[in-house]
């Protein structure tokens, strides 16, 4: 059996968020959309991921300053994004996320731009799918 690429799995087109979106707005559009992680762009270029997870606590570190509603996904995000290229072998992303301990890895082409988006929950859908036809 063939050892996939990412890119025959990855979410294509992911959606994004401006570096200048307020916390509780990213959080509201994470919420609605039922996603877990965003690319975070400072114009055209890539600045990092925001998780939800580090939304939840840069509120909960901050609720007691007056410029709580002032910060921004920007201000919280990761800014060392893991991104592998489209060819990348999915093994290779697997182990690069569990040695990061991370959620998520970007796929981004030569010019830095994201592609794609692969997530621990495509990881186990795609594990799911595996031990299921070796299963069957």
């Amino acid at each position: 059996m063939p050892v996939p690429t990412i890119e025959s799995i990855m979410i294509r087109d992911p959606l994004t968020i401006a570096a200048n979106t307020r916390l509780g707005e990213a959080l509201e559009m994470m919420m609605q959309r039922n996603l877990r992680h965003l690319p975070v762009m400072n114009g055209e270029e890539l600045l990092g991921v925001a998780s939800d997870r580090d939304i939840l606590l840069a509120e909960v570190a901050h609720v007691d300053l007056s410029d709580h509603s002032s910060l921004k996904i920007g201000d919280v995000c990761a800014l060392d994004a893991y991104c592998v290229s489209p060819d990348t072998p999915l093994p290779e992303v697997l182990r690069g996320m569990a040695e990061r301990h991370i959620g998520s890895a970007l796929v981004c082409g030569e010019d830095g731009s994201p592609l794609g988006i692969f997530t621990s929950t495509d990881a186990c859908r795609e594990l799911a799918q595996v031990l299921e036809g070796a299963a069957g």
